[in-house]
Formats: structure tokens, sequence, C-alpha cells
């Protein structure tokens, strides 16, 4: 009977000797090259050089050490009378085994700019090793993974090295390649401004199964990107306190995480419910900032999300932990805030570090048989120098609370509406088919809770089609208005701001968020 040969080229030597170790005593002849067989070799193993297999050498700084017929024809040959008959011939190695783990190219890219460094750890050898075995998984065992190791082991010692697992271990390797060539492509589309290729593959690796999906009937899990996951995401920051995060939860959060993120040099705190803000609020302190952002709609905050700019406090966590919330989100947590926050059983605690921003420049949604793939939303416009085209100008204290709807408008959804009074949201609409139903139930958000409306202003996350909404909130005492512009009917609005002594500010840049 052929002899039976595993060839092993690892960069990740983690549990190789072990594993080359039980290998032996399970009769396999180890081939390997380079620092493997230097390591196996200085372990007692008994190893065989690639090149004593080929007779060629290492070349190109060992840039080529696997890439030969010798070796890639005692991976791909199949139990077939004519390639017995070559593999007999030539003398070419019964390889059944493949032991591959690749250069860290993901890791080489997040720890230096040396293009020269990154491009000698994009891998070739390895991947043509790794397809070649999974290729041929009718005959060959193809391990990727070091955690395999001793489940690989007890297969082959209990005859379980069946064509069924073999059949998994090669569906593990292409996974395992495609997200690497897909890293690599990434990077390279990064250094070309190449957004949008017309064929690119997305990496993602999974970090989370949940428990379910948006409903208990649909299954989930979360996955990242490499090299958009160092920068913080609610995905890789610390769980301070809690059960683990559902499907909606990671939602929520993320939206609670940008708009921190929007307000990360003010005393910020936004409630999140159903993916969209409920309250949202600018405070002399933190502690003023979430009893404002509670006060605008203290029935959805019920359950909700809360995210905050800076460190929790003491006094902060005490007023927090009155009602009953699923997440917090915020930089920090002062010792004597997570003690209290702890009391409830049932809040998750998330701690997302510094607030940089975030490295992902696009956003991926799908859709029946495909993906929609677009840039974020990182617009920020000053709203100080932007087109005035009412009669009436703001007021510095108009301006400076314009600014602050017209930042939180963008994170509501579509058609979205948000009312503002000294930095705090005093009514929101959003989600709505028509305009002016924002309109009137941002509206009716403020009246519900006493709130003043006059003197406030409105921000518009996309222009007025018809003067309805401007007359109605007019009417109401709304005295500053700000929206992108672009209707074909502009003017009939200013004309109605004007009439009412109303100021407006135009963008140019609409904020939809479906």
């Amino acid at each position: 009977m052929k002899e039976k040969y595993a060839i092993i080229s690892v960069y990740d030597k983690e549990g190789i000797i072990g594993f080359a170790k039980s290998l032996v005593e399970l009769g396999y002849k180890i081939i390997s090259s380079s620092g493997t067989y230097k390591l196996l070799k200085e372990n007692s193993i008994d190893v065989i050089e690639v090149s004593s297999i080929t007779n060629f050498p290492e070349i190109l700084e060992g840039r080529v050490k696997t890439l030969h017929p010798l070796i890639h024809g005692g991976i791909l040959y199949r139990n077939k009378e004519d390639h017995l008959k070559q593999v007999s011939e030539i003398d070419i190695p019964n390889i059944e085994i493949v032991v591959v783990n690749l250069y860290p190219f993901e890791q080489t890219v997040s720890s230096t700019q040396d293009l020269e460094k990154i491009v000698e750890n994009i891998d070739i050898g390895g991947p043509t090793l790794v397809r070649a075995g999974a290729k041929n998984f009718e005959r060959v065992l193809v391990v990727v993974d070091k955690n395999d190791y001793n489940l690989v082991i007890e297969k082959l010692k209990n005859g379980g090295n069946n064509r069924e697992f073999r059949l998994i271990l090669a569906s593990k390797a292409f996974n395992y390649i495609a997200s690497y060539d897909s890293i690599i492509a990434s990077f390279f589309n990064s250094l070309t401004s190449s957004q949008f290729p017309s064929e690119t593959g997305i990496p993602i690796r999974k970090v989370l199964d949940l428990r379910y999906g948006e409903n208990p009937h649909q299954n989930a899990s979360a996955y990242t990107i490499p090299l958009k996951s160092h920068s913080n995401s609610i995905l890789t920051s610390s769980i301070l306190w809690g059960k683990e995060l559902s499907y909606n939860n990671i939602l929520d959060a993320d939206v609670a995480l940008d708009m921190i993120r929007e307000f990360s040099n003010e005393n910020f705190c936004c409630i999140i419910k159903h993916n969209t803000p409920c309250g949202a609020s600018i405070g002399n302190t933190l502690l003023e900032a979430y009893k404002n952002a509670f006060e605008c709609d203290p029935i959805s905050a019920f359950g909700g999300i809360i995210g905050f700019s800076k460190s929790v406090s003491k006094e902060v966590s005490e007023e927090v932990v009155k009602t009953f919330y699923e997440v917090i989100v915020a930089p920090d947590y002062d010792e004597e805030a997570l003690e209290i926050l702890k009391t409830k059983k049932n809040l998750r605690i998330i701690k997302v570090g510094n607030l940089i921003l975030c490295s992902q420049d696009v956003e991926i949604r799908s859709v029946n048989g495909g993906i929609l793939v677009q840039s974020k939303d990182l617009s920020s416009e000053d709203i100080s120098k932007c087109s005035i085209l009412t009669e009436r100008k703001p007021t510095n204290d108009e301006l400076r609370d314009l600014d602050f709807a017209w930042r939180v408008v963008k994170f509501v959804k579509s058609n979205a509406i948000v009312l503002v009074k000294n930095l705090m949201a005093i009514g929101i609409g959003g989600g709505q088919t028509s305009r002016v139903d924002a309109v009137k139930i941002a509206i009716q958000k403020a009246k519900e809770r006493n709130f003043c409306l006059i003197g406030s202003v409105c921000a518009s996350d996309a222009f007025f089609p018809f003067k309805d909404s401007v007359e109605i909130l007019a009417k109401e005492g709304i005295t500053a208005i700000v929206q992108p512009g672009g209707s074909v009917r502009d003017n009939e609005s200013i004309e109605e701001a004007n009439r009412n002594n109303v100021a407006m500010v135009f963008t140019g840049v609409r904020h939809f968020k479906h």
C-alpha cells in the first residue's frame, strides 16, 4: 500500500506540534517547509522538507516553496486508473491531509502602513494548497482551523474520516480562502479609491450566533467586517453586564453609537426605540441631557436603548435605573455608576471606549436576490453658512437649535421631522408616508408633554413638497426651519414662511433614512 503523507504549512503554529505528533503516530509521513519544518524538527518530529520531495530549493526569499507538480499532483490526483498510473510512474507522494493557515495579512494591515511589508504578507502557496485539498475532498482532508486539530485526530482514530466530514472541512476551507482573498481585495480597493468595484468579495467574520432575528421564528448571526472592525462598534465593544444582545438590540444600539459619535464633544444623550430616536438633548451636564431626552417621549423610552456621549456618573445612573431600558451605550462608566446599573439584571451595559469615527465607509443592505451598497451618510453641514432665503434671518439661539435639530433629524426614519427648543428635542415625527403627517405627529408629541412650541425650531430631513407643513408649523409658533430645499414649490414654502415671520435655512443636502 502506498505510504500516506500529510503536508503541513502553517503561520500560526499554536497546537501544531501535538497535532503533527498524533499524525505520525497514525502512520502519516509529514512534509513541511521553512519555519514549520524547522519547528517540527526541533521538537523531534520526523519531517520531510518540501525540497527533498521536489529536488528544487526554496527560491525568491521563500516566495516559491510548495508550488510544484510533485506536491500538487500528490494532492490533486484522483483514484482513477490513468491518475494512479501517472502517480506511480512519476513517484508522486500520496498526500491525504493538507494542514495550512495563512500569512497574517489582516493583522499586518492593522499594524503598519508599510506597503512592501503588507504585500509580502499576501500568501500565495498556502491558498493554492488549501484550494487543491478542498477541491479533492473526495480523497483529501484539508484543515485550516487549529481548533479542529483534536476533532480531526479523533475522526482519524475512530474511522470518522468519511466523505461527509471531508466535505464539511472543504467547505470551511473554501470560505477561509474566500474571506482571505476578499480582505486583500478590500485593501487594494482602498488604495485605488475603488469604493464600488464591478466584482468583489465582502469579507465578513461571524462573532455571534444570536438567539433569533427580528422575531423568534427567524435565525440570525452577527458578523464583523475585517479591516473595518478595529474601530469601535457594538459588535466589538465590551458588554460589562447583562445577557447576550439580541438582533434588535444590536440594530438599536448601533444607532445610539452613531448618534453619540455625532455629539462626542457635548454632554449628549439619546434614547432609541425601534431603530429611531425618540428623545435627544444636549445639556449643561450629562444628567440634564438625560432628563431632557427622557422628557421628549417617556412612553416610547420604556424598553429603549440609551446612548451617552460621555462617561456615565453615579448621579446619571441613579436616574436611569428608575426606568426599564434594554441597553445602555457609553464610552465608559464610573465604578459607582456600574454598581447602580447592575441592580437592573436585564440591562445590557456596553462600553464602547473612545468615540473614534467609524472606519466603515459603506452600508450594506439585502434585497431579494442581491444587496444594495451605499456610502455612509457622514455629511455634516454648517447651518450658519447655509442659504437663508426668507426675509427674517435666524437668531443666534435659533441657529444653535437648528444645528442641533439638523444633526438629530438624519438619524430619524423618513419622513422625519424634529422639533427642538433649548437644545432639547420636544417632538419627533418619523417613519411616515407623508411629510405633513410627520409634522402633525411631532407637534402632537410635543403638546402631549405640555411643551411650549412658541419659539421652537424644526428640522426636516427632506424638502417640503407643499407649503402646508410650513403653515402648520407657523401656526403653532415655530419660528425657524431648516430643510434641504429642492422642491419645485420651494417659493411657496418661502412665501408662507415670510407671511408668518418664520426664518428658513436651506442646506442643499437631504438626509433620508429608510
